[in-house]
Order: structure tokens, then C-alpha cells, then sequence
């Protein structure tokens, strides 16, 4: 017995990283050796002790992956041994039925897309949320932002996790053009899985979509190094030789120059997008790991436009908006988060998790931009001046002066467990969030028409120029004073319990869980208000014991969204504390079939839901900016189908077609239905991914969307019940063709000049490529004579040419 005690006193540890063909990491891949055993983590690393001065048989086992076994392993006393094994695919033959390596995120309705395809497909604003805009129910017209709209939904009912932290898409910004970078750098990201509506009590309270990115953990040192005419970056992944720390960090820059020099503003254009992003990892032992995931962001955005002229019209009577500026507007967007995430593996079954979280915003907004414009009749003459200017039709001037500045600190303390056992999972979780938001609002709009100054409509004023002198003030057209502080404290929690087994030779999937939370709004001007709100969800697969490989789902839920800020703040600028918790019951049938296509693997997904929407705080969208009415005096629905064709359409290459259709209305104050500003109906997107087979480096990737119009583009101040105009449908392909030099699959040997290149690519985009004319707004000029208003369409991106290159030593 003495002797027993002092061998198992005598250990050794092996660790690593298991990971796929692809090189990315596989979770939950069951390590066992004898009688003591482990499973990966969500970044594929393990930590296993073994016995140390005798021999060992390891086994690394994953559903939907050939099985690897290290035979004769004997370690010494106290020595640590790297193993990061490569698992191939296998299809496993489970009573007739396939079933692949993803098979478990089917079950859960979550789409997972793959980082490598993140990364290669080209767009004006490439990345995740470029991606997210090819798949069915997610949609936006606008190239340049990195906004979607899910299902009927705004910007803001999306959640978007990182490693577990919920991030903030910025407060103030009302052009996409201000945007620059999305808070998610696609080459720290290992993992991408999102949702459209059904999804878990874990996932928060927000009404549309969740965003769950999850960022990879080094196995090995790597400097990638990448550059476009639109930007550059760097990333950089490190892990010490004891394997206990591990670091990725990105730097990156990126210069929207080139594209908005393609619009039809000419204007001196100086933006500086720049954003610095570290996730480190401490292994202090195989059952305590402590990470840090930190960001600091700086948009700096300078413009001072010139000129635009627009052509509309039609062939016939055609006509032109000529514009010539003075002014400058100057925009700075800030953010900087720190969060610190603790892990706890208790056993193999138990695992808890607390977070610690701080967001700091800080905005501003400052411009002074004169506007003389003339709305003129053009030559539509072959045989003349094809498009110029013949005669003048109104003429006048508009003044818009902003000095808005906000400051949020946002502070979240979470905690999350998880214990699983034969199939069976139970998860919870308790977080305690305050914000704290200081903002003032200065912003007015002149409007001078023919040589007359224009008041706002209401309150009317007596106005008989010419004949008579107008002695009253000048009041600002649209104008917007406002300083608010306000603060809020939430408290929320969840418990969700899911199971996965057999109902007679069927495999079934559930999934039970309950959100409740508390929130409570006080600050400076007005009187406190609470609300308390419980929101159970279901989940229920079931994979039929059929010749067919189908899987049918379901999920139902109530899903409740407690205002943000802007949430509370309505057109005036002022905060109306009354405003509660919008509310949406989400029905979700869906269905995934799996089938050989030319000897190829395809899977045609499809959904159909259905959102029956409450206590709505119906808004408005100008570009990218959403002004909130702060009233739950709306109800709404919402519903559709969504479909998605995956696979192999060429060999070695994973391409998808997305359709979808949506009808979303609203009732406010019971006057009706009518569409909402997201009535998006109809959406047809392609990704496709080939190469030329004789030099099959030699790679495209293409991006097809086409999008129906939605509701908008209305003048300042319209009734939506008298004004139901549609922006005109969105067109566009984006083309990217990149040459292959070096990677995985082609290496070069030493002395050769690519011999240091882990990868190494050189191409080049072609935005718009067939130059469409798509828009976003309207810009609204009256005619003199008739008093007609023209909707004059303010054009995005045409076509553009970027070059591009990647390294990776």
C-alpha cells in the first residue's frame, strides 16, 4: 500500500492543443488514460497527469473523428510533455445515420461558420459581420457599416459576445462612413457561432440575434502581417516553453479613403481608424486558468466636404442636385474595455467561470457644414451636352451645426457554471451590470429655400413674405438641446438544464431554461423607475431514425429587451424614465438535410419563425443613426422563411446560397399596420469559393447579395402613415482573386526564397464590381415653381479596386 501511495505521488503532466485538419481547435474531445481522464476546453487545450515512470496508453476520442492513441508513453517524475494532436474526419455510422463533427450545434440552432472563410472573403468592410450579411434572415444596405438587421430587428436587439464579454457597438455615430472597425479582429478568431432568434437562456436579453466569438489560443509562436489600400494590421500569437502562458494580440489600421472617394461628395477625407486588442492566457494549473481580453479603439474622423452633384430623374425629365459645401465636421469615437475571466475545472463534470468587465466610451461629435444647393434640369440631348446642367429649377442653402459629446462606463461582474454528465447539462449564471451615462445634445438644422428662411412646421406661424417683413426669431429647422445623466443598475440571472438521448431509435436534443432580471433607472431630472421580468425559453431536436439524414428543431421562447440608453432618449433628446422592456415570443421550426451531391457533401437548411412583438418603442433610421420615439405604444409581428444551401459546389471549397423572405409590421397607438423601417421582404445571397483546377493557387472568392428596398428615405418629420416610400433594392458583388504562395499545404524547402512563410498571398478586390447604384437615404429638395419635393438618393460606394496582401512567418 505504501508503495501505491508513493507511485501515484510520482507524476507527469502531457498538454497541448488538439486540433482539426484546418488547424483550429476542437473542444470537448474526451482524453483518457486509464482511470483518470479530461476533455478539452472551448480552445482545444488539455492538461492531463499521468503516472509518471511507467508505461502509459492516452486516448483522444471526439464524435465524428478518428481516434488517436499515444501507446508506451513513459514520462519522468515531474516532466511536462506537449502533444497537440491533428484529428481527422470520420464519418461514424450511428444506427444509420450520419453524423459529423458539428453535429452537435444542429441540435442547438446555431449556425457556426468557419474563421478561415471570415477571413478570405472580400467585402468593403470584410470581416464577421460581412459574413453575417450572406446568411439568410440577416440583412443591411449599406457596405460600408458593420450594423445588420436580423429578422425584423434594429441594431440594436443583437448581442455579441468575445470570449464571453458582451461588447457595445458605438453611441453616436450617424454615417456608416464613421464607423471604421468593428470591435472583432477575424484573425484572433477561432471559433464563430451565431443565432437568429430561438436561442437560449444563457444567450441575455435582447430580442433578435446573438453574436458568440470566440478567440483562439496559441499553440506555437506566429506573426501575421497583412496590408490593403484600405488599411494594414498585425497579429501576434506567443506561448511560453512551459506551455503555461499563451498571448494573441492584433493591431490594425484602416483608412476609408478609397471608398468614400468613389461617392459622389468630393471632399477632403482624413479618417484615422485605429484599434489594439491582447487575450491572454495563465494556466496556473490543469483546474485554474485566468484570462485577460483588453481593447483600446480610436476613431478620428475629418471631413471637409467640397461639391456633389447627383443625376435622377428619369429619361425624360431628367433632373440634377448640385451642392457646394463650407465647413468641416471632426468625429472621435473612443472605447476601451478591460475584462479579467477566471476558470475553475473543478472535476471533469463541474466548471465555473467569473468575469469582471470594464467598458469606457467616450464620444464626440462636432461639426459646422453650409450647404448652398441648386436643383437644376439637365441635357438630355445625344447630340449636346449629354448630363449638364441647363437651367436652374430652386435654389437654397442649409446649415447644420452639431457639439454632441457622451461618456458611458459600463461595469459588469459575472458569474457562469456549467456541470455535465451522460448526456445531461445544467448551466447558470447570475451578472450584475451598471452603467453610467452622461451625455449632451447640441445639434440644428437652418433652411433657407429661394432666398425664405423655413420654420418648423409646428408650433404654425404666420409667414406672408414677400409681401409682408417676417420679424419673428430664427429658429433652428430641426434643433436638439439636451443634457442628461442617467444610471442604471441591473441584476439578472439564468438556469437552463438540457439533455441529449434516444426516444426509442431516435436521438432527441432538449433544451429548458428561465432569464429573469431586474433593472432599475435613476439620475438627474426625473424620478426612478424598476422593472422586474422573467423569460422562459425551450429548445427541443429530434434526429429521425430514418434513411435520410434529417434533423427537425423547434424552439419557443419569450424573449425581453429593458431599454439601453438610447433606448430612453427620444427624438428631442429627452429621457423618458417610463419606458419598459420591449417584449417578442419567438416560434422557430426548422429542419437540416444532410445528402451526397456529385459525390460531394451538401446540407440545405430552412427555417420558418414567427415574432409576436409587445410593447414596442418604435424608431426611425437614418443611415445608421436610430432615433427612438421612448414610447411602448406599438405592438408588431413579424415573420418569415430562411433558407441555406451548403457544400462543396466545387471540390475542396465550401460555397452557400442563401434565400429569405420577411414581412414585419407594426401598430402604433392603434391607427394600423404598417411597416416597419426593417421590412426588408425579400434577400438572396451567394459565397462561392473556387480555383483554376491546373494552377489551383490561384484562388476566387465571391460575394453576391441582392436585398428588396425598406421603408425609408421619408422627408424630416414625416407622418409614416402618409409616407410608406421604399429606398431602391441593393445590388452588389464583390470579387476577390488571390494567388496562394505559401501555407499548409504548400511548402517550400530550406534555401528557398519562401522557405521562412508559413503563408504568404497576394490579389486583389473588386468592390461593386458591376458598379450598381444602391443608397441609403434621400436627401429632400423643394422645387420653386411647383413646391414639388424631389427625392434626391444619396448613392453609396461604385466600384473600387483594392490590392491586398498576407504573410505569416
Amino acid at each position: 500500500m505504501l508503495w501505491a501511495f508513493m507511485a501515484q505521488g510520482q507524476t507527469a503532466t502531457i498538454l497541448g492543443t488538439v486540433l482539426d485538419e484546418n488547424n483550429h481547435p476542437i473542444p470537448q474531445v474526451n482524453i483518457v488514460s486509464g482511470s483518470v481522464g479530461t476533455s478539452t476546453d472551448s480552445n482545444g487545450y488539455y492538461l492531463l497527469e499521468v503516472v509518471a515512470e511507467t508505461q502509459n496508453t492516452i486516448t483522444f476520442s471526439h464524435l465524428g473523428h478518428k481516434n488517436i492513441v499515444l501507446e508506451n508513453l513513459i514520462l519522468t517524475s515531474n516532466e511536462t510533455f506537449e502533444f497537440n494532436p491533428v484529428m481527422k474526419t470520420d464519418i461514424i455510422q450511428v444506427a444509420g445515420v450520419e453524423v459529423t463533427p458539428t453535429g452537435n450545434k444542429t441540435l442547438q440552432g446555431v449556425t457556426t461558420v468557419e474563421p478561415e472563410i471570415v477571413r478570405k472573403i472580400p467585402g468593403a468592410n470584410a470581416g464577421v459581420e460581412n459574413i453575417l450579411k450572406l446568411l439568410p434572415g440577416v440583412s443591411f444596405n449599406n457596405e460600408l457599416s458593420t450594423q445588420y438587421n436580423v429578422r425584423g430587428g434594429n441594431f440594436d436587439e443583437n448581442l455579441v459576445y468575445v470570449n464571453g464579454i458582451e461588447v457595445y457597438r458605438p453611441f453616436l455615430v450617424r454615417s456608416a462612413q464613421q464607423e471604421g472597425l468593428s470591435f472583432i479582429n477575424s484573425h484572433m478568431v477561432s471559433q464563430v457561432d451565431f443565432s437568429a432568434g430561438g436561442f437560449q437562456a444563457k444567450y441575455g436579453d435582447k430580442l433578435s440575434s446573438v453574436l458568440d466569438i470566440t478567440y483562439k489560443t496559441p499553440v506555437d509562436f506566429g506573426l501575421r502581417v497583412e496590408g490593403s489600400l484600405l488599411g494594414a494590421g498585425t497579429t501576434l500569437e506567443t506561448i511560453s516553453k512551459n506551455k503555461k502562458f499563451s498571448s494573441i494580440s492584433g493591431l490594425r489600421y484602416r483608412n476609408n479613403r478609397l471608398l468614400v472617394n468613389s461617392q459622389q461628395t468630393e471632399s477632403n477625407f482624413n479618417p484615422k481608424f485605429m484599434d489594439a486588442q491582447s487575450f491572454l492566457t495563465y494556466r496556473f494549473s490543469k483546474k485554474f486558468h485566468l484570462n485577460f481580453l483588453g481593447n483600446y479603439a480610436i476613431n478620428d474622423y475629418e471631413n471637409e466636404p467640397l461639391t456633389r452633384q447627383t443625376n435622377f430623374g428619369t429619361l425624360n425629365n431628367p433632373r440634377a442636385l448640385l451642392v457646394f459645401y463650407e465647413g468641416r465636421e471632426n468625429s472621435k469615437y473612443i472605447n476601451a474595455l478591460g475584462a479579467v475571466k477566471a476558470d475553475f475545472m473543478v472535476d471533469d463534470n463541474l466548471k465555473l467561470h467569473v468575469t469582471s468587465s470594464v467598458n469606457h466610451i467616450q464620444e464626440e461629435e462636432f461639426s459646422d457644414i453650409i450647404a448652398s444647393y441648386e436643383l437644376a434640369e439637365v441635357d438630355a440631348n445625344l447630340g449636346g451636352d449629354l448630363g449638364e446642367v441647363t437651367s436652374s429649377r430652386g435654389v437654397g442653402s442649409q446649415f447644420n451645426r452639431a457639439r454632441n459629446q457622451l461618456d458611458a462606463l459600463i461595469f459588469n461582474l459575472t458569474h457562469q457554471g456549467n456541470y455535465k454528465k451522460n448526456g445531461k447539462s445544467l448551466e447558470w449564471g447570475i451578472k450584475f451590470t451598471h452603467e453610467d451615462f452622461r451625455d449632451q445634445l447640441r445639434e440644428s438644422e437652418f433652411i433657407d429655400s429661394a432666398g425664405f428662411f423655413i420654420r418648423p412646421s409646428q408650433p404654425p406661424v404666420v409667414n406672408n413674405q414677400p409681401e409682408e417683413p417676417f420679424t419673428g426669431d430664427l429658429v433652428a429647422f430641426e434643433g436638439v438641446q439636451a443634457i442628461n445623466f442617467a444610471k442604471t443598475n441591473r441584476f439578472s440571472g439564468f438556469a437552463q438544464y438540457s439533455q441529449q438521448t434516444q426516444w426509442g431509435k431516435h436521438n432527441i436534443y432538449f433544451n429548458l431554461g428561465i432569464r429573469a432580471q431586474h433593472w432599475t433607472l435613476s439620475g438627474e431630472g426625473f424620478q426612478s423607475n424598476s422593472q422586474t421580468l422573467f423569460s422562459p425559453r425551450a429548445q427541443f431536436s429530434i434526429k429521425p431514425d430514418w434513411e435520410k439524414d434529417l434533423l427537425f428543431r423547434f424552439a419557443i421562447g419569450s424573449y425581453q429587451q429593458p431599454p439601453f440608453y438610447r433606448e430612453l432618449r427620444d427624438i428631442t433628446g429627452t429621457i423618458n424614465p417610463n419606458v419598459e422592456a420591449q417584449k417578442s415570443i419567438h416560434y422557430v421550426l426548422g429542419s437540416e438535410f444532410s445528402f451526397n451531391l456529385w459525390n460531394r457533401p451538401f446540407v440545405l437548411t430552412g427555417e420558418a419563425y414567427y415574432k409576436d412583438l409587445d410593447n414596442v418603442n418604435t424608431f426611425t433610421v437614418e443611415d445608421v443613426r436610430l432615433r427612438y420615439a421612448a414610447q411602448n405604444n406599438a405592438t408588431a409581428y413579424a415573420y418569415g422563411l430562411d433558407f441555406r444551401l451548403t457544400g462543396t459546389f466545387v471540390p475542396g471549397a465550401e460555397s452557400w446560397v442563401s434565400v429569405g423572405y420577411l414581412q414585419t409590421e407594426e401598430n402604433i397607438d392603434g391607427r394600423g399596420n404598417i411597416s416597419r423601417p426593417t421590412d426588408q421582404r425579400l434577400k438572396l445571397a451567394v459565397l462561392f469559393q473556387d480555383y483554376v483546377p491546373t494552377i489551383p493557387n490561384l484562388k476566387l472568392h465571391l460575394n453576391l447579395v441582392y436585398n428588396t428596398g425598406v421603408p425609408g428615405g421619408s422627408p424630416n418629420n414625416a407622418d409614416p402613415y402618409n409616407f410608406q416610400n421604399r429606398i431602391r433594392d441593393y445590388r452588389r458583388a464583390d470579387m476577390g482573386i488571390s494567388y496562394i504562395f505559401a501555407d499548409s499545404k504548400n511548402k517550400h524547402p530550406q534555401g528557398h526564397w519562401l522557405y521562412g512563410f508559413k503563408e504568404f498571398s497576394f490579389g486583389f478586390e473588386i468592390f461593386n464590381m458591376f458598379n450598381n447604384q444602391n443608397s441609403i437615404t434621400n436627401t429632400w429638395v423643394r422645387d420653386v415653381d411647383t413646391q414639388q419635393q424631389f427625392a434626391v438618393p444619396n448613392f453609396l460606394t461604385s466600384r473600387v479596386l483594392n490590392v491586398k496582401f498576407g504573410m505569416r512567418f
